[in-house]
This record gives structure tokens, C-alpha cells and sequence, in this order.
């Protein structure tokens, strides 16, 4: 759980950033990347109190439950996602907003601009990429 000084730091980035949205997307876009920083620097935290020995197979789901045992796999994860950036943005950020955001595909599709069709081919590709980079770094069990 983030401590009561990163919450409202967090509030502070999200609040401070702007304030003058432009409309609903726009927030959520925004709060998608603060979203995806909080839980970063959580999960870094928490590593950084006890290092563990083995690492858990990273699946990467529409939804998202942070608990003790999948810290490892946020941090993973964001890491997979700023090389998938450098290949391509927006299926990046289509990942960090329905992945990080909640958000629907509709909704991405909004925030992005583009149609619905190409909110779910990125978001079937990219996933597809991510699970192959993820699935590689851990173990066999």
C-alpha cells in the first residue's frame, strides 16, 4: 500500500500537472500514467524492504490486482513496456491505459484519437509482444 507521502505526492502530480483538462479522456489518460508511476514506485519499494529469491511467471491480465506476490511483476512489466515504447508508442500507452488505467478499448480509443479497431489490434499485438518478453525473462517452472 502506498504511504501516506506517496499518495499525496501522487495527488500533487496529478492535481499540480494541469488542472485544466480538456475533457474526460484527457484525465484518464493522464491519470493512467500516474497510476502506472504509483505502482511502479510502490512495487520498487517494497522490493527494496526484501529481495526475493525466485520470480514469479509474469501474466499480464485486462485488470489489475497489486498484492505482495505480483510487485516483482509491475516493476517487470513496466520495464517491458518502456522497450515496447521504443518500438511503438501507442500500443505502449494503449497497454498503460487499459492496463494501468482501467480503461475499455473504447475509451482508449478516445483518449488516442484513433478508431476502435486499432485500439484492439494494438492491444492484441502488444500483448502478444509482452508476453513473449515477460514469459522470457522468467524461469521455467
Amino acid at each position: 500500500m502506498p504511504t501516506a507521502g506517496t499518495k499525496r505526492k501522487s495527488r500533487l502530480r496529478l492535481v499540480g500537472s494541469n488542472g485544466h483538462w480538456q475533457n474526460r479522456a484527457h484525465f484518464f489518460a493522464v491519470a493512467s500514467g500516474v497510476m502506472r508511476r504509483i505502482l511502479v514506485d510502490h512495487a520498487r519499494a517494497k522490493r527494496a524492504q526484501k529481495r526475493p529469491d525466485s520470480r514469479q511467471k509474469v501474466v499480464l491480465e485486462e485488470s489489475l490486482a497489486i498484492t505482495g506476490r505480483n510487485l516483482e511483476s509491475v516493476i517487470d512489466i513496466d520495464r517491458a513496456l518502456s522497450r515496447l515504447a521504443l518500438m511503438d508508442v501507442r500500443q505502449s500507452r494503449i497497454v498503460e491505459l487499459r492496463y494501468f488505467g482501467g480503461l475499455t478499448a473504447e475509451e482508449a480509443a478516445e483518449v488516442l484519437g484513433v478508431s476502435l479497431k486499432t485500439v484492439n489490434r494494438d492491444w492484441s499485438v502488444a500483448k502478444a509482444w509482452l508476453y513473449g518478453e515477460l514469459n522470457e525473462k522468467s524461469p521455467a517452472t
